[in-house]
């Protein structure tokens, strides 16, 4: 593998079509396209300030790098990417992406980040402003992520995530096949539209969360006294621990909670309406 140690680059494609080389303490400066078409390159303590460096590359390591505002949408249609230790001030980052390993990252704009991307491991992640992270990607397993980005995990498919804590608005629309372990999850209208979405031991909290959902199963879950108006319309099994303070026009399934304020069931409920609502003290 060919070193190139303590250099700058600049301008249109500086090293397109680059195989089997190492970057270290390298600085991409302002221009496009720096690593394009690329395989086996690994980048360690490097900087990148240009646009659009890693596109099409295929095999490549990013560790203890840095991302400028300029280094916008660095990695689209490439694969099999590991990074590690590595900050992102730039927005737009991951797209249309297979095989992603991601390690202690930051992200700080996390505009449309992980779009469409395919089999994504994930271990500490962090996410700061942006919208619509991970959008339509599928396959993803996430272990660490805290995030106050809006609109996170819409329309996505066959997800897992454990120990995160989720700050957002309208997370988890039309999403099938999640589960989330031992997480809190605050935001307004969560897991809309949502189908086969489990959520286990998860703290819950914002109004009306997890209506017009499919298949929903919760298990020790618990919800904030501020979180009303939930499961409308939604087929589930919940067990929640803690109290609830209103459940809406479930359509069916079984609800059990410690404690529950109030149930309203009125004339929109919808068919069959047969959902068992109880309390543990009952």
């Amino acid at each position: 593998m060919q070193l190139i140690k303590d250099k700058e680059f600049g301008g249109e494609r500086p090293l397109f079509a680059a195989h089997d080389v190492h970057l270290d303490h390298v600085t991409i400066r302002e221009g496009e396209s720096a690593i394009k078409e690329c395989s086996n390159i690994v980048a360690t303590n490097c900087r990148f300030e240009g646009n659009y460096p890693f596109w099409h590359v295929h095999g490549f390591t990013i560790k203890d790098c840095y991302f400028d505002v300029g280094g916008r949408s660095a990695l689209w249609y490439s694969d099999h990417l590991t990074m590690a230790d590595t900050v992102i001030d730039a927005p737009k980052m991951f797209r249309e992406m297979t095989d992603i390993d991601i390690r202690n990252v930051t992200i700080n704009d996390a505009d449309e980040v992980f779009w469409r991307c395919d089999r994504l491991d994930i271990r500490g992640l962090t996410l700061h402003g942006g919208t619509y992270p991970f959008m339509f990607s599928r396959n993803i397993r996430v272990d660490g992520l805290e995030s106050d980005s809006k609109y996170v995990f819409q329309y996505v498919r066959d997800v897992e995530i454990r120990n995160a804590r989720i700050t957002t608005k309208d997370a988890f629309w039309e999403v099938e096949n999640v589960t989330i372990y031992d997480s809190r999850l605050d935001g307004e209208y969560l897991g809309w539209h949502s189908k086969n979405l489990r959520l286990v031991r998860c703290h819950i909290s914002g109004e009306q969360p997890l209506c017009y959902a499919r298949d929903l199963v919760l298990e020790d879950c618990t919800f904030d006294p501020a979180c009303d108006r939930a499961f409308e319309y939604s087929t589930l099994r919940a067990d929640i621990r803690g109290a609830i303070t209103n459940i809406k026009n479930p359509t069916s399934g079984r609800i059990t909670a410690d404690a529950i304020g109030s149930v309203t069931l009125d004339e929109n409920i919808k068919a069959p309406a047969d959902c068992v609502i109880t309390t543990r003290r009952a």
